[in-house]
């Protein structure tokens, strides 16, 4: 690969990361703050991060395709896979909640916290390469 294409490849790359962390803090922050106050209110937190889970990844597809992947394959298909790839960040999370939380017996604020970057940096890996990957019409830099 020449270092023109590594170069494109890098900045789409750091483009798309920046456009996918500011999508992420939106609804992660505000999935955070939810997440904090129903389990104030008594809610147990695998139930309410399930519940903040299911919304925020729902709204998470159309900023995730549209804008930071700039995806223009069938949505279809990129639905069925980003179901796939957030049923294992869902597994993650609740395997951090159930570990550290309820074995370990460390703060569910705390957990659920860093659980939020440990998953979200799975999902940018399997959102570039899986659910939402380079097409032939982005090969030549459109996106």
């Amino acid at each position: 690969m020449s270092d023109a294409l590594v170069t494109t490849e890098i900045r789409r790359s750091a483009k798309q990361f920046f456009r996918y962390g500011l999508v992420g803090i939106a609804s992660n922050l505000s999935g955070y703050l939810l997440f904090l106050l129903i389990t104030y209110w008594g809610v147990e937190p695998k139930i309410a991060m399930t519940l903040l889970y299911a919304v925020g990844a729902t709204i998470g597809f159309i900023g995730n395709r549209q804008w930071a992947f700039a995806h223009s394959g069938t949505l279809l298909e990129a639905g069925a896979r980003y179901f796939i790839a957030h049923s294992f960040g869902y597994l993650i999370n609740f395997l951090l909640l159930l570990i550290f939380v309820d074995r370990l017996g460390y703060s569910h604020q705390w957990v659920q916290a860093g659980a939020i970057f440990v998953v979200a940096g799975f999902l940018f890996v399997a959102f570039k390469y899986f659910v939402f990957p380079k097409t032939a019409s982005c090969i030549g830099g459109r996106e």
